[in-house]
């Protein structure tokens, strides 16, 4: 799998990500051994993973598998910390305090001395913004991560944390925005990619498959295996069930067909080599639909292709 520079930075990362948000949760041990040997026999590097995913079961399974399905130095690992699930539902706290003992315990999980990517999982105003990013010096200082990124930020927001990093020497530069990117979602391209292009960050795309709904299997019902169908996914997933998600998922489905394709393929491709982006992170439920994404590898969208699905998919 070809390897591409998070933004402006020395690190490299392979041009899929894996995302690990339902391991330990609704992924056991078995499937996820199964999925990450798929990925790194396709040449896969980089593994997304969060605190919050499953109150720690996905950096545990994480943990207890790297070094036994592939060596340490031959992955990178990326985590997040800020957000929690508690019994009155998510938690947000980007304070310096919470955001270290958070990476603490991450890397206790995860069996590393350091992270490869360490990233704020999500804005928040009830810490100062030079609080949490001073979170991200220290974490760099210590050795206890190599790179440090934020997630889920808009465009101003990516804009005024890169530029305060960028502002003193000796201050950790970001080198990645996570933000949700797909042919179902395009919000991104309005202020998050130029930002991130401006400043020399890297774009990790999170649900690239428009939250499952871009490999069609929604075109003629919901699948009784599938996360709409799921109590704890339904909600996530609905918004994308409607009348014009579906004229896309038709556009992305006939140009499948005419390329011999499969829809998969034809989303991500189009989303990995979206200007700006380094690694969609593809989630799975199972090894064989993990598979079914690696296949794009050796693919490319013809232009007109992408011409078109621009169209059908713009505002």
């Amino acid at each position: 799998m070809q390897q591409r520079s998070v933004g402006a930075t020395g690190l490299k990362v392979s041009r899929l990500g894996l995302g690990t948000m339902t391991w330990g949760r609704d992924t056991d041990e078995h499937e996820a051994r199964d999925q990450l040997i798929a990925f790194v026999e396709a040449g896969g590097t980089l593994l997304d993973t969060a605190a919050g995913y499953g109150g720690g079961a996905s950096e545990q399974l994480i943990g207890s598998l790297v070094g036994d399905v592939v060596a340490r130095d031959e992955v990178v690992l990326a985590t997040k910390a800020g957000v929690t699930a508690g019994r009155a539902g998510r938690r947000y706290d980007t304070s310096r305090g919470h955001l270290l003992t958070t990476l603490d315990a991450s890397l206790r999980r995860l069996g590393t001395d350091h992270v490869d990517l360490w990233q704020v999982h999500v804005w928040s105003e009830d810490a100062p913004l030079e609080e949490t990013l001073s979170a991200l010096d220290l974490a760099v200082s210590s050795g206890r991560a190599s790179y440090v990124g934020v997630s889920n930020y808009t465009g101003w927001q990516t804009a005024q944390a890169a530029t305060w990093q960028r502002a003193v020497p000796g201050r950790a530069v970001l080198a990645s925005t996570q933000v949700e990117y797909s042919l179902l979602n395009r919000s991104a391209e309005a202020e998050v990619l130029p930002a991130a292009a401006a400043l020399g960050l890297g774009v990790l795309p999170w649900s690239p498959l428009g939250r499952g709904v871009l490999t069609g299997k929604y075109r003629t019902g919901t699948p009784s295996d599938s996360r709409a169908a799921s109590s704890h996914f339904a909600s996530f997933v609905n918004p994308y069930l409607a009348e014009r998600p579906a004229q896309v998922v038709e556009a992305v489905a006939r140009a499948a067909d005419g390329l011999g394709w499969a829809p998969i393929e034809v989303a991500l491709a189009w989303v990995r080599d979206r200007p700006g982006v380094t690694a969609p992170v593809v989630g799975a439920r199972t090894a064989t639909q993990l598979k079914g994404a690696l296949t794009v590898e050796e693919l490319t969208l013809p232009a007109e292709i992408v011409a078109a699905l621009d169209d059908v998919s713009g505002e």
